[in-house]
């Protein structure tokens, strides 16, 4: 079972077995002008890809549905969903943002207003400085507590499935409040929103999560199919990413300062915290130069591959160059916090700016 909200480590080969969740790296040949987590392996799996490819190399309509919960500080290891939505918005998707408001008021106790403004000044400020265009007529972002079409859609989905249904699939038990059974079934809503008549009818969704949210993902896709004669709704298709590990080397975490990297951080902040973080470097220098770094074990390269090396080439010869032992990793990390340093001080310009569209989204 999985849990979307306290998700810890992951197996993430099990899961693939486990849950039917295909390989990206099978159909990568397929997909034109990849984003650059696809090409990496950053995101791994899919459900339904395919067909959202076919799409967009016919340019026909389709959607992307992500939100985020507002309950706390957006750190680095977000943007790499932002990404994923610039793309998709390059590709000429529809972009479907809700700010789950509810959710966050049902299992974090997050009241209305803070939840807003958490969401005004975190997350839609920083996604407007990372690059994502909020005011385009194709993108609707919106608070569940405000959407009555969310409200009517979450009561059809609700007809549609029940207690056992949800208690399999998350664990729900006597003592679970109702508001937080209730929780996914708004999420059902949300990602399904972009199928009903006021935008356009039905059509292909496909949502970006971490495979932490897979249970809302199956849930979905479940009720779809069973809405699908009332309602002509398509099963949402989606994509799966890895975690951005921790400074430390556990999960990134929002609640744990001394794993995350803040977007609202200095940048000399940023760059300290950089030189905190784990490395895969051996136990002395003789043996990193006789064994090679454990690369794969590195925060400071995954840092280079989801973040801050944008060439292939160059981020090859840093593997390369690890691997073989010619790679002090003080050294390495020295650039890293550079580099992070540089790309805070461009972010903090645009967020300047980004704070004053964020207050007219909502």
């Amino acid at each position: 079972m999985i849990d979307p909200w306290a998700s810890t480590s992951v197996d993430y080969d099990k899961l693939v077995n486990q849950f039917g969740i295909e390989k990206i790296s099978d159909i990568i040949g397929e997909i034109k002008d990849p984003q650059r987590l696809m090409k990496r392996g950053v995101v791994f799996g899919h459900r339904e890809f395919k067909e959202i490819n076919d799409l967009i190399n016919k340019k026909e309509d389709f959607a992307v549905v992500t939100g985020m919960m507002p309950s706390g500080q957006m750190h680095i290891g977000h943007k790499m969903v932002v990404d994923q939505l610039i793309w998709y918005q390059q590709k000429g998707a529809m972009l479907s943002l809700p700010i789950a408001d509810l959710e966050s008021y049902a299992a974090r106790d997050m009241s209305f207003e803070k939840g807003k403004k958490i969401a005004v000044e975190e997350y839609l400020t920083n996604w407007i400085a990372l690059g994502l265009d909020l005011e385009r007529d194709n993108v609707n972002v919106y608070l569940q507590s405000q959407n009555k079409s969310l409200f009517d859609l979450e009561f059809k989905a609700s007809r549609k499935t029940n207690f056992s249904q949800l208690h399999a699939i998350y664990g729900f038990d006597n003592s679970t409040n109702i508001a937080h059974v209730q929780a996914p079934l708004m999420q059902v809503a949300d990602i399904l929103l972009p199928q009903i008549e006021e935008f356009g009818g039905p059509k292909k969704v496909v949502v970006p999560v971490g495979v932490d949210q897979d249970p809302h993902i199956r849930l979905t896709r479940d009720i779809a199919h069973r809405l699908n004669e009332e309602l002509g709704f398509l099963q949402p298709a989606s994509t799966y990413h890895r975690f951005l590990t921790g400074l430390t080397g556990d999960k990134m975490s929002s609640s744990k300062p001394n794993t995350a990297i803040y977007l609202n951080e200095t940048p000399e902040v940023a760059a300290k915290k950089v030189k905190t973080a784990k490395t895969g470097g051996r136990e002395s220098l003789k043996e990193q130069e006789e064994l090679g770094g454990e690369v794969d074990k590195c925060v400071i390269y995954e840092m280079l591959v989801y973040h801050l090396i944008d060439n292939d080439g160059e981020l090859e010869k840093i593997r390369e160059e690890c691997l073989s032992g010619q790679l002090r990793c003080g050294d390495c990390k020295a650039r890293t916090s550079e580099l992070m340093q540089n790309y805070f001080e461009d972010l903090k310009d645009k967020q300047v700016e980004a704070a004053e569209i964020a207050k007219t989204i909502l």
